[in-house]
């Protein structure tokens, strides 16, 4: 999972631009001065960030996992906390490490921890478990906080701040400090966002001792998901499944033309699995992928853009998402299945077009591929080009879907412990099959290369790395489980590979020394700990103060202000509001990490997208508005010119950062055009739609994003002219989009006086949807013009449909007013309210289907493609000449 700080340009960043790439010791600097702190003192106060950091992510597991019910249950003790008080721990721990781990300044030392960063990180730990220690005392005095709680609260906040402010750089610091100011001040702003402002007592009321600031739903997500999705990915990568998925990777398609950039993408997308960053991710897969990708002709500013492009992109691939996707799921109320399943179609579309862009560009480069160890099997070739590492993990979750099933039913409440034991045996006999072959060794990625690794050996010794992805997979899909107790499960899982692979294998291959080798397992479980906390603290900070921003929105009313001040900018244009969101996240991902932008960009602009979507007549998802802004939040990473997972792979190929940021926002045109494509086309949400129509929708719009994928690199199958790009672009278009031009052919509506609504209604089946134009006033009393949709209920007539649908009208000659719409009805639902006047009634009418726009696209693209065949043909027979 991917989810990344964004504070400013990193220091040594520059290295990369000189021309001379850093060194590992130097590239791992850079990962722990943005994601786990870059100051390494070492003594006692090292111990103690490292066993503080382990007990932070044991405590996480603990509070995951049913142990603490058995154990209240047993004991009588009362060790099972509320959602609040494991907010304010969780709070604690990383305010206690930010200061620990984050020096102050650029200047400050880094090899031991100043006394008044002691002190802060004390204080700090304590404002921030304050609601735990005297949780049942302040449940007593609800709204009224005494001198002690308002204290503790003005410490605690301007502690966060500066913790914010290390871990994460000004941006999010300053931009939470103008919210505290703009709630305290609201009767001294500007007329257009005033208010009356509120007193200290509210603001620490509201923000620190309730659950509507700092300790609301982001810190929520951080404390009862992101944590544990983040350590089962630090302990898969302790594991070694890294350098695996990188080895199989390369194995696989490094010998196609352009082949380590196409390792690369796909390298990063199962990485994305196992990193708590794109800045480590980048580092992790960039280290060994960078220099092959300059080896074969990129330069390397594309190098590194690849790099980036494919590691940011892993935040958007289920089953593991970034820190935002499990937002979503409290944001939008709907379970993380649903999310993923809405995810699903966009990410791996946006891969495959990013490989298809690899592809591009070695074909203009007339690059080739790197040597292959062996040929391998024309089975294994068959495996290869039908993407066999997707379809085995999903046969798999397939098998045991159905193979497993019926224990369920048979043994009911012993059914798990049956299932861990067949888990625990199917994994012995993949490790006993894997010890057949030689362990992966972590290849130096400037030494030159011979050959790729062998396919078969190399995908063969580390199998059950995918076993713990199988059984999260299992959990979140078929078992539909919360995500919080789906990565305990799989946490739990990997904790059992980490400490007992070593001494198996050592074990199957005959060797001695098993207790060395448990031991070994046992100090790599501790490091993922340690590595999984350290992850942690800078988006535990994060959603804490984005908290902050929340709570005043929620507070002042700001968010209603902003979103009519965004809609007179947009001129009500449902387009011209999607672009000024995109360029707000874009502009706030220039310092925000991506769940900072996400929450703060979803909090504001989301609720009017929907409600102009309706104005419209266009139903918008919430769904879709939150997975646009999610799209949008994850360029915080790549966008110059402060997308630090540019800078860490220009630090890694020595290419200028700047350069490499742009080139990134270019081969990401495709990840940023996908929002507004399924804003206006959901099915590519999968938004009802059948299985056999959800293959159709994949195919279509994977042939769609290939062919924009051409059409902005200027190259298809040889380069492209002007008016074959903007072709191109049409086709793209059409096949995303075939009914923007249908409607213009065959329109699905036609205008019928406001008086014939009956008898349109009664041209209407149960279940069919009523389009109604309507003028009336919003909650405040302003002017509202909008289209309802309303679905016909049951009746013999069409009086009796819409009564039964809840409406009721007055028919004035000409004028129709709403006379009643009922309470918890579908045309309250709609938006219908009484006295508003039906301005226009849209009958539905038989439409010829939007498929058929494919026929023209299709034949331009032939023409297209003849055309280019030509243009390479003769290239040969000219260079010969």
């Amino acid at each position: 999972m991917s989810d990344d700080s964004n504070s400013g340009r990193p220091a040594g960043a520059q290295a990369g631009a000189g021309g001379a790439p850093m060194s590992d010791d130097e590239l791992q600097d850079l990962v722990a001065s943005s994601d786990t702190g870059g100051r390494a003192p070492s003594g006692i106060p090292m111990h103690i960030i490292l066993w503080t950091a382990a007990a932070w992510s044991l405590f996480q597991v603990w509070i995951a996992s049913p142990l603490p019910f058995v154990f209240a249950e047993i004991s009588g003790l009362p060790v099972v906390l509320n959602n609040t008080e494991s907010r304010a721990i969780h709070l604690g721990f990383a305010i206690f490490l930010a200061f620990l781990a984050y020096p102050a300044m650029k200047r400050s030392p880094r090899h031991y921890i100043p006394i008044q960063d002691w002190v802060l990180a004390l204080v700090g730990a304590f404002c921030g478990s304050y609601l735990f220690w005297f949780y049942d005392a302040i449940s007593l005095r609800p709204a009224n906080p005494n001198t002690m709680d308002i204290t503790v609260a003005c410490i605690g906040m301007v502690i966060l701040l500066e913790a914010t402010r290390r871990a994460l750089g000004p941006p999010l610091m300053v931009i939470a400090s103008i919210f505290l100011i703009y709630t305290f001040f609201g009767q001294y702003m500007p007329d257009l966002i005033a208010h009356k402002g509120v007193s200290l007592a509210g603001v620490v009321n509201h923000q620190w001792i309730t659950t509507e600031g700092v300790f609301g739903v982001a810190l929520g997500v951080s404390t009862d998901f992101v944590f544990l999705f983040v350590l089962f990915g630090a302990l898969l990568d302790k594991a070694g499944a890294g350098n695996y998925f990188i080895k199989v990777a390369f194995s696989l398609l490094g010998h196609y033309r352009g082949g380590p950039a196409k390792a690369a993408v796909v390298a990063s997308a199962m990485t994305g699995l196992i990193s708590g960053s794109s800045i480590a991710n980048v580092v992790t897969t960039g280290t060994f992928t960078i220099p092959m990708m300059k080896r074969v002709g990129f330069s390397p500013e594309k190098a590194g853009a690849v790099e980036v492009a494919s590691s940011v992109n892993g935040q958007i691939m289920p089953p593991v998402m970034g820190a935002a996707a499990f937002l979503m799921v409290e944001y939008v109320g709907i379970s993380y299945f649903e999310v993923v399943t809405h995810a699903f179609v966009p990410a791996l579309i946006s891969y495959i077009a990013l490989v298809y862009i690899v592809h591009l560009e070695a074909m203009k480069a007339d690059m080739k591929g790197l040597p292959r160890a062996s040929e391998p099997t024309p089975l294994m070739k068959f495996l290869i080009m039908t993407a066999f590492g997707l379809a085995v993990v999903c046969g798999l979750a397939l098998a045991t879907y159905y193979g497993l099933g019926w224990i369920n039913v048979l043994f009911d409440d012993y059914s798990g412990w049956i299932i861990a034991a067949l888990l625990t045996a199917v994994y012995t006999a993949i490790v006993k099959f894997c010890s057949a072959y030689p362990d992966l060794e972590l290849d130096d990625p400037n030494a030159p290369i011979v050959s790729l690794p062998k396919v078969g050996p190399t995908v063969k010794s580390g199998i059950h790395f995918v076993l713990p992805v199988i059984v999260l997979v299992w959990c979140l899909m078929v078992e539909r489980l919360s995500p919080a107790l789906s990565a305990f499960w799989a946490t739990a899982f990997m904790i059992f590979i980490v400490v007992t692979q070593r001494p198996l294998f050592a074990l199957f291959r005959g060797e001695s020394a098993l207790g060395a080798w448990f031991g070994k397992g046992l100090t790599e479980l501790y490091e993922g700990l340690v590595a999984g906390a350290r992850n942690m603290i800078g988006i535990g900070i994060a959603t804490a103060t984005a908290g902050v921003i929340v709570g005043s929105v929620s507070q002042t009313g700001v968010g209603l202000v902003l979103a009519d001040l965004v809609e007179i900018l947009s001129f009500g244009n449902i387009l011209l509001i999607l672009l000024w969101t995109a360029v707000l996240s874009l502009i706030l991902g220039m310092g925000l990490p991506t769940t900072a932008n996400y929450i703060v960009v979803s909090a504001l602009l989301a609720p009017v997208i929907v409600q102009l979507g309706q104005d419209a007549g266009l139903i918008v998802p919430l769904i879709a508005v939150h997975l646009f802004v999610f799209y949008f939040g994850i360029m915080a990473d790549v966008t110059p010119p402060v997308g630090l997972a540019s800078f860490a792979a220009a630090a890694v190929s020595g290419g200028d950062p700047i350069k490499t940021g742009f080139v990134a926002f270019f081969y990401s045109l495709r990840t940023a055009a996908l929002p507004f494509l399924f804003i206006f086309n959901t099915d590519l949400l999968l938004i009802n739609v059948d299985w056999l129509g959800g293959i159709m929708v994949f195919v279509v719009a994977t042939a769609a994003m290939l062919i924009f994928a051409a059409a902005t690199q200027g190259f298809f199958l040889a380069r492209n002219r002007a008016y074959e790009t903007v072709a191109l672009l049409l086709i793209a278009f059409t096949l995303f989009r075939p009914g923007f031009w249908m409607d213009m052919v065959s329109p699905p509506t036609r205008d019928a006086a406001p008086a014939e609504i009956m008898a349109v209604a009664d041209r209407l089946q149960a279940g069919e949807t009523l389009r109604l134009r309507v003028d009336g006033i919003d909650a405040v009393g302003n002017p509202r013009s909008f289209v309802a949709l309303l679905p016909m209920g049951e009746g013999a007539t069409g009086e009796e449909r819409l009564s039964a649908a809840g409406l009721d009208v007055l028919i004035d000659g000409e004028q129709v007013l709403v006379d009643n719409a009922g309470f918890d009805s579908p045309a309250e639902a709609a938006g219908l309210e009484f006295d508003q006047v039906i301005v226009s009634v849209k009958e539905p009418i038989d439409q010829l289907p939007k498929q058929l726009m494919y026929i023209p696209a299709l034949l331009l693209l032939g023409l297209i493609i003849i055309m280019q065949r030509g243009r390479r043909n003769k290239m040969p027979a000219a260079a010969a000449a």
